[in-house]
């Protein structure tokens, strides 16, 4: 194993670690507010709504992220009322696309999640809430959301590094975040193995890093359990 090269290739890949964290973060963020919205819908009354956000959710979980950042990249484009239009500056710049896509299809997938975890709260819970007086938001904030938070975070954190490995494929779209650095060297060197193990090494490295964060986290939502159990 050449030592040498491969810390310069670790030096080489780490200036694109800024832009993985911004399309991981900026994603997740915006998909997450849609994935509420989604969720919203979903458990509307009216038909219409619910129609639309099972559309949505069956759209971007059944079809491929590459597909969709390819639709996305090179689709917009071919409508003229877009082109048109005070959001054609963001759509036509390729970081903005490889956002949206990431958002469309982590907010599929977090809609489905806030929705399993809301009804994974036992019913008896509520009923005791609403023999207490509460209801409406306060029936929300203090029983629904707090239970559907230990219950969802999880598997939302399951997401969360499905979406960082998912931003490799933001290279297809001439992103130079770590994997669009590792091809160039690549196509330089002719040295795949190494590059590719050293770019597998950061990906691993920072979803450890996250899966640590992820799990404190969920200690400490489940603190009083554990103090119940002393």
């Amino acid at each position: 194993m050449d030592w040498p090269f491969l810390m310069d290739v670790l030096h080489q890949l780490l200036p694109g670690l800024p832009l993985t964290l911004q399309l991981v973060g900026l994603s997740l963020s915006i998909g997450f507010l849609l994935a509420v919205l989604v969720a919203t819908a979903a458990a509307s009354r009216f038909s219409p709504m619910r129609w639309i956000a099972s559309a949505h959710v069956e759209l971007f979980r059944g079809t491929p992220l590459l597909v969709q950042i390819f639709l996305i990249y090179y689709g917009l484009g071919q409508i003229t009322p877009l082109r048109q239009s005070f959001l054609w500056p963001f759509l036509r710049e390729p970081y903005w696309c490889a956002i949206l896509a990431l958002a469309f299809n982590t907010s599929a997938y977090t809609a489905e999640i806030i929705r399993g975890a809301v009804q994974s709260v036992p019913a008896g819970e509520i009923e005791a809430a609403r023999a207490c007086g509460m209801s409406g938001f306060l029936l929300r904030r203090r029983i629904t959301w707090p239970v559907a938070l230990r219950q969802g975070l999880p598997v939302y954190g399951s997401e969360v590094i499905l979406m960082i490995k998912a931003t490799s494929l933001a290279s297809i779209i001439t992103l130079t975040e770590v994997t669009g650095i590792a091809h160039k060297l690549i196509s330089s060197t002719y040295r795949a193995l190494e590059v590719f193990v050293v770019t597998g090494g950061i990906y691993l490295a920072l979803n450890f890093l996250i899966s640590f964060a992820l799990s404190l986290a969920e200690r400490r939502l489940h603190a009083h359990l554990a103090d119940r159990n002393v």
